[in-house]
């Protein structure tokens, strides 16, 4: 089969095609003929060399995929060979085939082609076990998301607006604002001529808002803690502006804050189906109504993928980029 392989640590230009064996499958995994792969930003991470590939898990990367199942033990489930089903998965979604665990596996939803079902695993994996699960956003709450037109940003603001949720997103520039706001925030704040402390203590009443999704980190931390209400949660994802923070614990303690932070990759496979269940029930009939939409903003051939990692890297785009396998 063609992929795509990291051939060492370093730039876009790194990403090279290459013939690979089909994958080996294992208990409980299934093989897909990929139609299409979403990029995201920890592939981009991986290519550089700061994120390390789990034990067991392809070294291609790739963390999502949507094709058809051509092979695997589907015994007990409600798939069969040659249905058309999006996956998450530890790596090797650059490819023309996968191997996926069935559990992680969801079907396309009603509507969608492969290139906008490839485009949902990885984000919607992510925000509901940060949103939902671990900071419980509950009825009535508000919530933050820092990056509002990431991949992230867009899926997190469109489920959370679809349940029912006051959103607000931050971005860099004021067109990109007004694409969250168009996505179902709210209010998009510019970071760069804004303070979002500052527009959602406004918007709120001086209440502050409930959760914070929050993907920069470093300085940012010390501030979402002045923006959050009383039993606030702040879900860290992604250090992109630092590992560190100075933080004061005093409001911590008397506001009752909580400060979580989670990578979705290493986890395994159990907890990753209960989320894959969570996603059928609560989030994939919200897709099918029309009340949630993929976001493409652009695709590119199996063998660009040095130029899809580019433009990711660039921050210019507006939701998802995906690799177009067939």
């Amino acid at each position: 089969m063609r992929a795509i392989e990291i051939t060492q640590p370093g730039k876009p230009e790194v990403l090279q095609l290459c013939e690979r064996p089909l994958p080996q499958l294992k208990a409980g995994e299934v093989l897909i003929k990929v139609h299409a792969a979403g990029i995201n930003r920890p592939d981009v991470l991986q290519r550089l060399g700061h994120y390390p590939v789990p034990p067991g898990a392809s070294d291609l990367p790739g963390l999502e995929v949507a094709g058809e199942i051509v092979d695997g033990d589907l015994a007990g489930s409600s798939f069969q060979k040659g249905d058309m089903v999006c996956a998450l998965v530890q790596g090797g979604g650059y490819a023309e085939y996968c191997a996926a665990p069935l559990a992680q596996c969801l079907p396309v939803p009603a509507g969608l082609s492969p290139v906008q079902a490839a485009s949902l695993p990885e984000t919607f994996f992510t925000v509901w076990s940060n949103v939902f699960d671990r900071s419980a956003l509950a009825e009535g709450e508000t919530l933050l998301v820092q990056g509002g037109t990431s991949g992230i940003g867009v899926t997190a603001i469109q489920v959370a607006t679809a349940l029912g949720h006051r959103v607000f997103a931050t971005a860099g520039t004021d067109e990109k604002c007004r694409a969250c706001e168009a996505l179902g925030a709210e209010r998009g704040i510019n970071y760069k001529t804004e303070d979002f402390v500052a527009v959602t203590k406004e918007l709120t009443g001086g209440r502050g808002v409930d959760v914070v999704l929050d993907m920069v980190a470093g300085p940012y931390v010390a501030r979402e803690i002045d923006c959050l209400a009383d039993d606030g949660r702040i879900a860290l994802i992604a250090l992109l502006g630092g590992a560190k923070a100075q933080v004061d614990l005093g409001q911590v303690l008397r506001r009752r804050l909580s400060i979580s932070g989670s990578t979705l990759r290493p986890r395994p496979v159990a907890f990753k189906a209960q989320i894959a269940q969570r996603l059928r029930e609560r989030v994939w009939p919200l897709i099918e109504a029309g009340k949630i939409k993929p976001v493409i903003y652009k695709t590119f051939p199996l063998a660009e993928a040095a130029q899809a990692q580019a433009l990711m890297e660039s921050s210019t785009h507006v939701g998802k980029i995906v690799l177009q396998v067939i």
